[in-house]
């Protein structure tokens, strides 16, 4: 006897426009799931990415202290009641011990950097202008191993900032702003009203343009002086081989160090969250395509069943069980679900790259001048997963009443 395969390849000849018109839909939905998560995931990457090359994988800064409530004492010095509900912590800024705590922090095997970082608002100035800012005092060689700062720099030369004590790094959109170029002189007022003078040494450009518009870099021991912190830095930027680790590092070197320790995704937490929402959202869009495909295949297997009736109780008088009757029909959705998903992720694949050469220049949350794209085997995966599961739903029903059909009554004439 022809096996369920044969047949139900032969009863989809029947109904070929039909099916190829199903079957574009699940190949539409397969390859533009794909695509969007690729461009969604791509835009979250990149953002990522700037996160951990400008401020690290953990923040560690200002010293606290944990405060409890205090002992009772009744007479003759007797305890009568102990106290111990934690208070709200007392928060001193900065750090003070920099190079205790970072002599600590190079035990964690994680730990491949730590960089510490003086920052406050300041003032520069030109000719024509001024503009408050961000200033940041850096140990160059030690930012340099912590962030990303020598490939953010598009013009200038970081040699010639760590050999001047009066050096001067600017992001990009401050510099434009301001008119400054590499080489140009500029006046930096202090908080205290001091005003230094200061050679742009470099530009950087991170793709942050709350970063290229409002920060600027100068020598660690200048920025202490400027802001009259001796021995002083704002904060301790932490560079982890694995930053996915990064929320349990935070927790247990906050404990250990009593300082304050946050983690990328504790700071940048609203923004991801963001970026999670827009994932999600263009995924079910998405997914409602293989829905209605899977809607279209359900309506055409039912009516073949409809029309098959006859062929059903011969296929079943000839000794074909009620299992062989149901897998002729699976067989077709499954068919469809298998041509349908490699035909999807090839376009998929293809509708990604295009779009990765689609040129943009976009200005605002980041920079960047073209989509961006991250390849990942899981945006294939769950195109998969979503169209076996919508053509299963589909396919199922239909075949499960096939296989109900009595062929007794079928050959008498008597139902369907």
């Amino acid at each position: 006897m022809p096996s369920p395969l044969y047949i139900a390849l032969r009863f989809i000849g029947h109904r070929k426009k039909a099916i190829i018109l199903s079957l574009g839909g699940i190949i539409l939905g397969v390859a533009f799931f794909i695509c969007t998560q690729a461009q969604t995931q791509g835009f979250e990457r990149f953002y990522i990415q700037t996160v951990l090359g400008t401020t690290g994988s953990i923040v560690v800064q200002d010293r606290f202290q944990e405060r409890y409530a205090g002992i009772l004492r009744g007479g003759n010095n007797k305890t009568l009641v102990s106290v111990k509900n934690e208070q709200p912590r007392k928060y001193y800024e900065g750090i003070t011990d920099a190079d205790e705590v970072m002599r600590v922090l190079r035990e964690f095997s994680n730990i491949t950097a730590c960089a510490p970082v003086l920052e406050g608002s300041a003032t520069v100035e030109t000719d024509f202008q001024s503009e408050v800012f961000r200033l940041q005092g850096i140990d160059l060689d030690a930012q340099l191993r912590a962030t990303d700062l020598r490939s953010y720099m598009v013009s200038g030369d970081l040699g010639d900032f760590r050999q001047k004590s009066s050096g001067l790094l600017l992001g990009s959109l401050l510099a434009g702003k301001m008119g400054i170029q590499v080489g140009s002189t500029v006046s930096i007022v202090g908080p205290g009203g001091d005003i230094r003078s200061f050679e742009c040494c470099g530009i950087f450009r991170t793709g942050d343009n709350l970063i290229d518009e409002k920060r600027g870099f100068i020598h660690l021991r200048v920025a202490q002086s400027l802001f009259n912190k001796p021995a002083m830095v704002s904060f301790i930027l932490v560079k982890l081989q694995d930053p996915d680790r990064a929320p349990q590092l935070a927790a247990h070197l906050e404990s250990l160090l009593q300082h304050r320790s946050r983690s990328w995704q504790e700071r940048e937490h609203g923004n991801l969250q963001i970026f999670k929402a827009i994932r999600y959202s263009a995924a079910i869009t998405v997914s409602t395509i293989i829905v209605l495909a899977g809607f279209g295949i359900f309506n055409i297997l039912t009516l073949m069943v409809l029309e098959k009736v006859r062929e059903i109780a011969i296929l079943r008088s000839m000794g074909y069980r009620r299992g062989d009757i149901s897998a002729i029909f699976l067989w077709q959705g499954l068919l469809v679900a298998v041509i349908g998903s490699v035909a999807g992720c090839v376009l998929g694949a293809l509708l990604t790259w295009g779009v990765s050469r689609i040129p943009i220049k976009m200005r605002g949350f980041f920079a960047t001048e073209h989509f961006l794209v991250y390849w990942s085997w899981y945006h294939y995966a769950a195109a998969i997963a979503i169209a076996f599961v919508g053509v299963f739903l589909a396919s199922y029903f239909p075949a499960r009443r096939a296989a109900k059909l009595e062929p007794v009554a079928i050959l008498r004439g008597s139902g369907q």
